[in-house]
């Protein structure tokens, strides 16, 4: 016990209610008390926020430890998108020369957004509802829109989830289903299924097996079972794991944020030991310098990066917030933004190295064929053994030989060669044909894996990869649309995150009609992109103008104990909104120029033709961004010229101040505690005498109380002017 202090025996009346704790806290001397009460009430401006020690604070879930922390942000940063959309672009922008704007880029837009969403989450320890209504209540909607974002895209990524979950099932099979086109048996004799025969096994395999597909948007063709049952397993599985949050999700993401690695690491081996796999990553790395300087390349590499590290979605928000408040986030921000970088390159050597291979097995085909058909040539003398040089053997014949007899075949026979119907059979043009999305897991490489040995291990590999990938970045997405909800409307975790689930599964019917895989297209088209970049654009804004980026720089300091670098500082209020906004005008433009459409599978041609949308799939793709946005002006609106009465405890009645909701003061005569701090008595925080004392005012049966239950200091120092200071 401290000299100065003392121990004032006194008698007084049974409305003095004290505890342990409150007979311990005494301990404090009246001025440190009082200092401690002023903290919790007036100080806004220091790192002792309202919440801190308090009720809501205590019960707020945590990381069990860093580790775990940054396993969830990379799982939720690191999907699909890294697997088949990096390695198209790369291949697609001029190879290894992509690598220098998107590094660029990374450095000029990614880093730096992802450090501020990162700080925001973590230093008021909101999820995006909560985090925007406190950077300024006007904005409220950006929130809210992040959530609507988020759900839309929950939609149809569980959807992919799900197409990795029945190519998973169908794995544990040898020969594997999709290794040859089925027979159909008739009375005469059996023969190749016409469909497949003019596609291919795999691509076969894809829009007749797995997605029964119809010719176009407008035939629904009802419900593909098999695919619908694998929705319900997809969404079972992101239920049970997000049921309790981050203490369900967060044991989880050591399997699902590291298995990928595991797999693409063993599938990298196994690849640069395929014949052929070095002709592809030659090809991947082969820079086109010429292409790097075309502006079409610096905006998909700006998308990319936008995507690839989830901003906008809330998910970074949500995870960051259940950080410590010092917590370094700048080196994890920089961590995740190159670790999510190095699994792209990594995923792009195992798909070119894999796709080398392919091309080599189809090279190889293409040889034999067209060699058969320049033997049967010479045969009947339409072509001259004195053309063909004498050391080439066509029963063994090389792709150096062959491309050799063809250019001497081409060059004398110029006027009648294109009569003879020979083929280049070259690895470039095989590897030059781009391959994203879809067509790059479900036929491109299942094709590939094919001619492994062991293939149906190399499958349950990959689709046990893919299927982790979607589920890392499906609980951020979840937690992105259930943390904000409930620490704004206060509803029960378990409680929404099953009614989420099951509502999602539900609408997401709709993608596994026969027809889904179009819907799919459609609202990855235009869910996200367009609204995303908004969202993102009024983030910066609202950190870097309306909040103030000074203030934000010395919030920064204050938490993390370092000033951040100045180059932050520039990017945040000068270049990454410049560049945001250039992004958002190209991305409006590519948009208009390009014809709303998808590519639908015809079954008698049995292949893929563009198609316009029919004029209520426009509405739809409209109405996908207007909903999406509809919940930034409809919040400002609200709020701006008060259009709810504040009484009426709805939306426009609800303030935010360091992260607590509380009602705006109706009346607020009367209360002195009230006109000071300018609360009315029940959001009046208690005082910090080391924990709480209180004392009911004597002669007031129907008082309200604090938050906690309790009565709060507004009443205390009413009716206090009997009682010795030093009894405080």
């Amino acid at each position: 016990m401290p000299k100065n202090s003392k121990v004032v025996k006194r008698e007084i009346d049974d409305d003095v209610i004290e505890s342990v704790k409150d007979l311990l806290s005494n301990e404090d001397s009246v001025e440190d008390a009082f200092k401690k009460s002023e903290l919790s009430v007036d100080d806004q401006d220091k790192d002792v926020d309202i919440e801190e020690g308090s009720d809501v604070e205590d019960e707020r879930p945590a990381w069990n430890s860093k580790l775990q922390y940054i396993l969830a942000q990379v799982g939720f940063s690191v999907g699909l998108g890294n697997v088949w959309r990096f390695p198209y672009l790369c291949q697609k922008n001029g190879g290894g020369a992509y690598l220098v704007p998107y590094l660029i880029l990374l450095l000029v837009i990614g880093i730096p957004l992802f450090f501020l969403e990162l700080s925001v989450g973590q230093r008021i320890r909101r999820g995006s509802i909560g985090v925007w209504n406190y950077i300024s209540p006007k904005l409220g909607g950006i929130g809210f829109a992040s959530c609507v974002v988020c759900y839309f895209v929950a939609l149809y990524y569980n959807v992919i989830i799900g197409w990795s979950l029945f190519y998973f099932s169908q794995s544990f099979q040898h020969p594997l289903p999709w290794d040859q086109c089925p027979l159909v048996k008739n009375s005469s004799h059996p023969f190749v299924e016409p469909e497949c025969e003019k596609s291919s096994a795999t691509t076969y395999y894809w829009y007749r097996e797995a997605l029964n597909i119809s010719n176009s948007i407008s035939e629904s063709g009802g419900l593909n079972w098999k695919m619908t049952i694998c929705l319900l397993a997809a969404w079972v599985m992101v239920c049970l794991a997000m049921i309790k949050g981050i203490q369900s999700s967060g044991k989880i993401m050591y399997f699902s944020s590291l298995f990928p690695y595991v797999v693409l690491i063993c599938f990298l081996i196994r690849g640069l030991l395929l014949n052929g796999s070095l002709d592809g990553i030659r090809h991947m790395f082969t820079p086109k310098l010429e292409i790097m300087l075309e502006p079409k390349v610096w905006r998909e590499a700006a998308a990319q990066v936008f995507f690839a590290l989830g901003l906008g979605f809330g998910g970074v928000i949500a995870f960051s917030s259940y950080n410590k408040r010092d917590n370094n986030c700048h080196f994890d921000a920089v961590l995740v933004s190159f670790i999510n970088f190095f699994t792209s390159v990594l995923a792009t050597l195992v798909v070119f190295a894999v796709l080398g291979f392919k091309a080599n097995i189809i090279n190889e085909k293409c040889i034999i064929q067209n060699s058969e058909k320049i033997v049967k040539l010479l045969e009947v003398g339409n072509v001259s053994w004195a053309v063909i040089p004498p050391h080439i053997n066509f029963v063994n014949i090389t792709a150096e030989d062959y491309n050799l007899a063809y250019d001497m075949i081409k060059k004398v026979k110029e006027g009648e060669f294109s009569a003879l119907g020979l083929k280049p059979c070259l690895i470039e043009e095989e590897l030059d044909k781009a391959i994203q999305g879809t067509g790059l897991a479900f036929i491109a490489f299942t094709e590939a894996m094919t001619h492994f040995p062991a293939s149906p291990f190399w499958s349950v590999m990959f689709f046990l990869m893919l299927v982790n990938l979607g589920l890392g970045s499906m609980f951020g997405t979840i937690e992105g649309i259930t943390t904000p909800i409930v620490d704004t409307f206060k509803v029960r975790k378990e409680i929404l995150t099953v009614v989420c689930c099951l509502l999602a599964f539900c609408i997401g019917l709709i993608f596994v009609q026969r027809s889904g895989n179009y819907f799919v297209t459609m609202f990855d088209d235009y869910s996200a992109t367009l609204p995303l970049l908004i969202v993102v654009i009024l983030e910066n804004i609202a950190v870097s103008y309306v909040y103030g980026i000074d203030k934000f720089m010395e919030d920064l300091k204050d938490m993390l104990g370092f000033s951040p670098n100045p180059y932050y500082y520039y990017m945040w209020k000068y270049i990454s909104p410049v560049v945001l906004l250039s992004l958002l005008v190209a991305s409006i433009v590519q948009m208009i120029l390009s014809p709303p459409g998808y590519s639908a599978w015809i079954e008698n041609k049995a292949t893929e033709e563009f198609q316009s949308y029919p004029k209520w799939g426009l509405i739809v793709c409209i109405s996908l961004i207007v909903f999406a946005l509809l919940p930034v002006p409809i919040v400002f609106l609200i709020r701006r010229f008060n259009l709810i009465d504040d009484s009426s405890g709805s939306l426009a009645a609800v303030s935010y101040k360091r992260g607590r909701i509380i009602k705006e003061p109706v009346n607020l005569e009367g209360d002195d505690t009230s006109l000071i701090h300018g609360k009315s008595p029940s959001e009046v925080p208690s005082p910090s005498f080391g924990k709480k004392i209180y004392r009911k005012q004597t002669g007031s049966p129907t008082m309200d109380t604090a938050p906690n239950g309790r009565y709060g200091i507004g009443y205390i120092m009413t009716n206090m002017s009997d009682m010795p200071e030093s009894d405080l």
